[in-house]
C-alpha cells in the first residue's frame, strides 16, 4: 500500500545521545498497524541495531491510544498477515539493547503484543488492553502466544487471548503486563528516567544479560554464547572502567568496549 505524499510517514524515529525513541503518530487511526508502518519500523530497528552509538530504545505513540494493533482493513483486504505481523514483533523482541514501552494509553490486539516484546513496560492511569482475536476469528502466531504466556502466565493469558477480556490499569500491573503505573502527566519523566539510568550502564554487559535472560524466558540458553558473552564482559575495558569509577568514588564513563 502506498501512503499519499501528504501524509507523514510513520512511525518516527528520533535520536537524542544514547537513547532512540521510535513513535506510533497516527492518533486518528489509533496507531494502528499497516504494512506501510510494520516496514518503516523494521527499518528502524534494523538501523538501530547496527548504530553502536544506541544504547536504549523507547517506544511509544501519540493520541490517546499505544497501539491498536495490525490495521484490520489491511487483515480484511489480505494485506497484513499474522505471519508478516510476528517480523516485527520479533525483530522488536530481539533488538540489541534494551526497550522501554511508555504506554501512552491503551493498547489492543498485535499492541499488547508489541508492548510485551520490550522489556520494560510503563502504563498510566485510566488505560486498558484487550487482545479481541476470537472475537475476530483469528488466531495468532506461536511466538505471539508464548509471549503472552511467558509474560503473564497461563491464566491471565487465557482471560485476554481465549475469553478476551479486557484488563484494566490496575491489574495490568498485578498481572505483570506493567512494571510501572504513572499519572499520565508523569509518563514522559518516568519513561526519561529510566531510560538515562540505562543508558548509563555498561552496555555490553547490560546486552550480554539481556540476550542471556530473553533465552532464558524462553526455557533455552544457549551455553556457549552465554560464555563468549561472559568473557568478553570480563576482557573489556568497561569492566575495568566500572571497577577503577568504583574505587576512585566517581561516575564510571562506559565506551562499550
Amino acid at each position: 500500500m502506498t501512503r499519499p505524499d501528504t501524509e507523514p510517514p510513520t512511525p518516527t524515529l528520533a535520536l537524542e545521545g544514547a537513547v532512540a525513541r521510535i513513535t506510533l503518530a497516527k492518533p486518528e487511526k489509533h496507531n494502528a498497524i499497516g504494512v506501510d508502518e510494520l516496514e518503516r519500523m523494521r527499518e528502524h530497528l534494523a538501523s538501530l541495531d547496527a548504530d553502536r552509538a544506541v544504547r536504549v530504545l523507547v517506544v511509544t505513540g501519540t493520541g490517546s491510544t499505544f497501539c491498536a494493533g495490525a490495521s484490520l482493513p489491511e487483515i480484511e483486504s489480505g494485506e497484513m498477515t499474522g505471519a508478516l505481523f510476528e517480523t516485527l514483533a520479533d525483530d522488536l523482541a530481539t533488538v540489541r539493547v534494551p526497550t522501554i514501552c511508555a504506554l501512552n494509553g491503551s493498547a489492543h490486539g498485535g499492541g499488547t503484543e508489541l508492548a510485551l516484546c520490550c522489556d520494560f513496560r510503563i502504563g498510566v492511569s485510566g488505560s486498558r488492553i484487550s487482545v479481541p482475536a476470537a472475537r475476530l476469528g483469528l488466531c495468532y502466531a506461536p511466538g505471539g502466544l508464548r509471549r503472552y504466556v511467558e509474560a503473564l502466565g497461563l491464566g491471565a493469558a487465557s482471560r485476554l487471548l481465549l475469553a478476551g477480556e479486557e484488563i484494566e490499569a490496575d491489574e495490568m500491573l498485578a498481572v505483570g503486563f506493567l512494571q510501572r503505573l504513572v499519572p499520565r502527566e508523569r509518563l514522559e519523566a518516568e519513561t526519561s528516567a529510566l531510560a538515562l539510568r540505562l543508558a548509563s550502564l555498561a552496555p555490553l554487559a547490560v546486552q550480554a544479560m539481556k540476550r542471556i535472560v530473553r533465552q532464558a524466558a524462553h526455557g533455552a540458553v544457549d551455553e556457549a554464547e552465554a560464555r563468549r558473552l561472559m568473557d568478553a564482559c570480563a576482557a573489556s575495558a568497561d569492566l575495568r572502567e566500572g571497577l577503577a569509577a568504583r574505587r576512585e568514588r566517581r561516575d564510571p564513563e562506559f565506551r562499550g568496549v
